[in-house]
């Protein structure tokens, strides 16, 4: 399914829960090689995602020099955003058109964040949807030039107040763009103790017109966090995603790899088939259980034909073959045409 699918075709209201979109967010966990970008589009196509998505940015244009870090130093040594971001700003234009194209060939879609006007307006020739960053969620004249591109809105919101998500909502709503809000929250790694997939709910409360999802920055493990986000009503899950969890710096250490996304999947996979049906109905495999575990109205003692039928005269035992206890004031009143012993299960043929 492409992301404008998932937009046409959702129903808010008949659907409480399905299986996710799933995006696999490499970022810059290529390493500025080519090579390493397609294999993670290999990789995240193998695992079953249904979208990639970079990130495209420049230094320059996206941090002062002096700008501090916000992630965990022990794993990403770098203090300075500027200097992080120079050393993967290596990918523009020419490489998100390559990148784009093999996606095409492998039956992925391609997505990539921007994180500035110049790679936002050449990134619209190369995908169907823009996704905002947390970073970005009050920096209203770049969320403006965006929706002007009249596409669908993926916008997270790490870090954020509810004014702020609300504020950020109008903006879009005043273009009229598709929007799909994915909870998120901006601490890498997130603890299990910090995910807080209780807010998912609270979108979904105050934004029953928008799609909900989850961007996740919790450590793997057992993808139990992104399996939870899918019960609480997201449509959509990002997670970070490298080929190899070991390698030190940037979004590698809380990312998922291969492994974990097929997890993810098995995962979804058997909870659906838990969940079965949202339509309350008696099932096949439960015929039996309807005919030998409820009951019929039963004879307490003999009864003779021409008697009328009284409440003392009757019980409820099991199985159902015979006359339901719901009816039973139609029953009482009713007068015998053929004798009824003992515990006879009573039927409609035995009485006028």
């Amino acid at each position: 399914m492409k992301i404008t699918e998932l937009f046409n075709t959702y129903d808010l209201v008949k659907k409480p829960l399905q299986i996710p979109y799933i995006i696999a967010e490499i970022g810059v966990n290529y390493e500025g090689s080519m090579d390493t970008a397609k294999r993670l589009i290999d990789e995240a196509k193998e695992g079953g995602a249904d979208a990639v998505k970079f990130q495209t940015y420049k230094a320059s244009t996206i941090a002062s020099k002096n700008s501090p870090s916000y992630w965990d130093t022990t794993k990403e040594p770098t203090t300075s955003q500027f200097k992080l971001f120079q050393k993967h700003e290596k990918f523009w234009k020419k490489e998100m058109t390559e990148l784009k194209e093999y996606a095409d060939k492998a039956d992925i879609e391609f997505m990539s964040t921007p994180f500035d006007m110049e790679s936002a307006e050449f990134l619209n020739e190369l995908m169907d949807v823009y996704k905002i960053s947390s970073s970005d969620i009050t920096n209203k004249p770049f969320i403006e030039y965006m929706c002007g591109f009249n596409k669908p809105i993926l916008l997270s919101t790490g870090a954020s107040y509810m004014h702020e998500v609300q504020e950020a909502v109008s903006w879009i709503e005043n273009y009229g763009n598709p929007l799909a809000l994915l909870n998120c929250v901006l601490n890498y790694p997130t603890p299990d103790e910090n995910a807080n997939l209780g807010m998912i709910v609270d979108l979904k409360n105050k934004f029953p017109n928008h799609l909900i999802g989850y961007s996740d920055h919790t450590l793997p493990k057992e993808m139990k966090v992104c399996e939870i986000a899918t019960l609480l009503g997201s449509v959509i899950i990002e997670k970070h995603f490298t080929h190899d969890k070991t390698l030190q710096g940037n979004d590698h250490y809380h990312a998922m790899d291969k492994e974990d996304l097929k997890l993810f999947r098995r995962n979804l996979k058997s909870t659906f088939e838990i969940l079965g049906s949202f339509d309350l109905t008696a099932l096949e495999d439960e015929k039996i259980s309807r005919k030998n575990a409820r009951r019929s109205l039963v004879a307490m003692k003999d009864l003779k034909v021409g008697h009328t039928i009284t409440r003392d005269d009757l019980t409820f035992k099991r199985p159902a073959f015979g006359i339901s206890p719901k009816f039973i004031e139609d029953v009482i009143g009713k007068t015998v045409i053929k004798d009824i012993t003992e515990d006879d299960v009573l039927q409609w043929n035995m009485l006028s």
